[in-house]
């Protein structure tokens, strides 16, 4: 099962129904269709970018069953919860609908040392590992810190098949590859995934690929071919896009970015500032077409 998780996965949004807490199924749907049409390798739902937050416990268990039978690539489920209960959950849910893997972040909002993440991820593990694999998720930005020896650990222990890693520090990759060369490792960044695919790493989950999918999936080909030259240009443009969407709250510009192409992605969670939006779509607009031309023939 592990051996399709590779390639670019798309961190898919979730788009929301007007005015309401609720998915806009439908527009899920959409959405959906057109990144397996895009031609990524798979879906990561309900994750930072999916704004899980959101969503109530029953809505996120209703959708990511719906949503699996939907997909026609491999979907791995971020089951995070601020309790053990409700991650337990999640994870059994998703593995029972057929998930490709289940994602944990440690608990989020509330502080947690050592042992009591140990005991927490453990006890994902025992629930879940024997019928999805189980990745650990580290985004330290918006949760506990993922202890680099406790991912170690874990994986080692055979209780985690790998890593998905948001947080940016190449000295974490480099040190988990050495004690875990055989892990899935998934690059959390776009803009790292040109140093660590050739390192090694998995693949990448994207949030990008929601708005520009021919954009990583063009990066990625040039770095399995070893077109170096086509490999630094493209990556140039992932810099590009991701130091724009940096000045938004995640992942507001990223769906912006993604109504202007017309795809699916439902109302923003919080107003934004409308100058800085429009400055954005103009931007967007004018770097769009450049970039489709680079992708061309990659």
């Amino acid at each position: 099962m592990t051996r399709s998780l590779k390639g670019v996965f798309a961190a898919a949004l979730t788009p929301r129904r007007p005015g309401k807490d609720q998915i806009d199924l439908a527009g899920a749907y959409a959405l959906i269709d057109y990144l397996c049409s895009a031609g990524v390798d798979g879906l990561v739902l309900l994750g930072s970018t999916g704004e899980f937050v959101h969503f109530s416990l029953e809505e996120r268990l209703r959708f990511a069953a719906l949503a699996i039978r939907r997909s026609r690539v491999p979907v791995i489920v971020n089951c995070t919860h601020s309790t053990t209960d409700g991650t337990l959950e999640l994870a059994r849910s998703a593995a029972a609908a057929g998930a490709a893997a289940v994602l944990v972040m440690p608990p989020y909002f509330f502080r947690y040392d050592l042992p009591e993440l140990e005991t927490f991820f453990c006890a994902v593990s025992a629930e879940v590992r024997d019928r999805a694999p189980c990745l650990l998720y580290n985004i330290p930005v918006f949760t506990n810190r993922l202890p680099l020896e406790l991912a170690i650990q874990l994986v080692r222990e055979g209780l985690f098949a790998g890593i998905k890693d948001s947080g940016g520090d190449l000295f974490y990759f480099t040190r988990f590859r050495a004690a875990c060369p055989e892990a899935i490792f998934f690059a959390g960044q776009d803009v790292l995934y040109h140093q660590l695919k050739p390192q090694g790493a998995w693949g990448v989950v994207s949030g990008l690929a929601n708005a520009t999918p021919e954009l990583l999936l063009a990066l990625d080909r040039a770095l399995s071919s070893g077109d170096q030259a086509k490999a630094d240009r493209l990556a140039l443009r992932v810099r590009e896009l991701a130091e724009q969407v940096d000045q938004f709250p995640i992942p507001a510009a990223i769906r912006e970015a993604a109504l202007i192409r017309q795809v699916t992605a439902g109302p923003h969670a919080v107003h934004l500032d409308e100058a800085k939006r429009q400055r954005f779509a103009h931007w967007f607009r004018a770097w769009l077409p450049e970039m489709l031309r680079d992708c061309a023939g990659a």
